[in-house]
């Protein structure tokens, strides 16, 4: 099978998978550029490919690509099965999801010291718990046959967390991209619209697949 390669709408190619591998190792393709083979239907990074064929291909014996130098220099993403995290906030009340996300943004603070991800995610934190508080108080009061009291800060409280959410998810959502098609060029894409709806748990989805690729390469690699 061979692969046509694309970069900056130039085409270049077809090469084999070990071309590829080669060509990668000399840094002259990027796991950034995107490939495609005559049997695909859309264009994917370089770094897709050589991940998904480095456990079955025959070994190709030529020099590290640049990625395993970058792989050992950070440590990776929050391995939580998404489904396992869905779950676990369905049966917290969505304060495990909270949560997790506090750890994957302190993930991404580590790995792009410059973001702001973490900050946004514990001010939205402290806006959740406040709102939380001001509706526990209500459901109290209702309980004991009282008349509850709507208050504006309580409405304001529970505005300013979810736009304390929306913040801190469309920030991370930039820190991830810009991590991982730079520092660690894996070439990942993150809808705005997963984002806007799903956050924390779209988010883990896609660094699952990040762990996947990046422990093939890693296999790829021991292999030569």
């Amino acid at each position: 099978m061979t692969y046509q390669v694309s970069r900056n709408g130039q085409m270049y190619g077809p090469y084999t998978l070990e071309d590829l591998r080669r060509y990668v190792a000399s840094g002259n393709v990027l796991l950034t550029d995107m490939a495609r083979s005559d049997t695909m239907p859309d264009w994917v990074p370089v770094a897709q490919i050589i991940g998904s064929a480095g456990v079955l291909a025959t070994p190709v014996y030529a020099a590290p690509v640049a990625y395993s130098q970058s792989g050992s220099t950070y440590p990776d993403p929050p391995n939580l099965n998404w489904v396992f995290e869905l779950l676990l906030g369905f049966l917290t009340c969505a304060l495990f999801v909270v949560v997790w996300n506090l750890v994957i943004a302190a993930w991404a603070n580590r790995v792009q010291p410059a973001s702001k991800a973490l900050m946004f995610y514990i001010i939205a934190t402290v806006l959740v718990v406040l709102h939380f508080g001001g509706s526990l108080g209500l459901v109290i009061a209702m309980s004991h046959h009282q008349q509850p009291h709507q208050s504006f800060v309580g409405g304001f409280i529970g505005i300013a967390s979810w736009v304390a959410r929306l913040i801190a998810r469309f920030t991370l959502r930039d820190t991830l991209e810009q991590h991982f098609n730079s520092t660690e060029p894996l070439g990942l894409r993150l809808s705005a619209v997963m984002t806007f709806f799903f956050g924390g748990i779209y988010f883990q989805y896609k660094l699952n697949e990040i762990n996947q690729l990046k422990q093939n390469l890693r296999y790829q690699n021991v292999a030569r």
